[in-house]
């Protein structure tokens, strides 16, 4: 790891209590970037960004409803109040109910859009419209992170929901590349398979309530066995040096694209 390779990047990062969003900060920090992790779980975020400051990083937390438009201007200006500027935006936060096809619901479905699809996209505008006013910088391109899924190229039967929400989150990285270059914001993102966190850890309890599998910890199993060609699954480790490439000058001539990390288990 090189402690200085996002030196100067000032990052926001929504769902960091915990799982992949709190590694991605713990990561960013002990490379040099300044962050602000945001979650609608404040006692979790704020305990990850006290973690970083006792290992020597920079972080600071702030409370984040992602649905929210006064909660993402909030956590903007917190993060522009506590170090100056923002040019990196991992948008983290995410969400699932699993059910079938035919047990979706209008509540399920609001649920499960309002955060995947309208939070990111309502965090987005909101650390967008502050790079603009920043302007552009001559060093190097402002960044928007997008954590997407396998999903965001295919679905199954019992996540249906979630398959049409990163569905949206691939039309969001594409579109957002589109309309936010003039201001010199590149809009990229990646997008895991089966990660070992607690949101699979709750959707595993449901699948099986679900009638999908029998036990707890089976789904992943079987889905490492069966469908993933490096048959296991994956943990955030896994994902942070994707999210850090994405976050540095490496990634400057890039735009639009999702990248899967997903052990081969959906090839394109």
């Amino acid at each position: 790891m090189d402690p200085t390779r996002l030196d100067g990047k000032v990052a926001l990062i929504t769902g960091a209590a915990q799982g992949m969003g709190a590694a991605v900060a713990r990561d960013w920090a002990a490379q040099g970037a300044k962050v602000c992790l945001g979650d609608i779980n404040t006692d979790g975020v704020a305990e990850v960004a006290r973690e970083i400051r006792d290992a020597g990083g920079e972080a600071t937390h702030v409370s984040l409803d992602v649905t929210s438009e006064e909660d993402a201007q909030a956590a903007v200006d917190h993060t522009v109040e506590t170090f100056g500027e923002i040019n990196v935006l991992l948008n983290n936060a995410g969400v699932n109910k699993p059910k079938w096809f035919l047990d979706v619901t209008r509540d399920n479905y609001d649920f499960i859009m309002g955060v995947n699809a309208w939070g990111k996209l309502n965090v987005m505008q909101a650390v967008a419209r502050q790079m603009a006013k920043q302007g552009p910088r001559e060093d190097y391109p402002y960044k928007i992170i997008n954590v997407g899924s396998i999903l965001s190229r295919d679905t199954f039967d019992d996540v249906i929901v979630y398959g049409m929400s990163q569905h949206a989150v691939l039309g969001l990285i594409k579109g957002g590349a589109k309309g936010l270059w003039e201001h010199k914001i590149t809009v990229n993102g990646y997008a895991p398979g089966v990660v070992r966190t607690e949101m699979w850890e709750q959707l595993d309890k449901e699948l099986v309530e679900m009638g999908k599998f029998d036990e707890a910890g089976e789904s992943m199993d079987d889905i490492a066995e069966n469908m993933i060609l490096m048959k296991r699954y994956s943990y955030p480790d896994d994902i942070v040096g994707t999210a850090s490439f994405l976050a540095s000058a490496d990634s400057d001539y890039m735009t639009g694209q999702l990248i899967q990390i997903d052990g081969g288990m959906v090839i394109h």
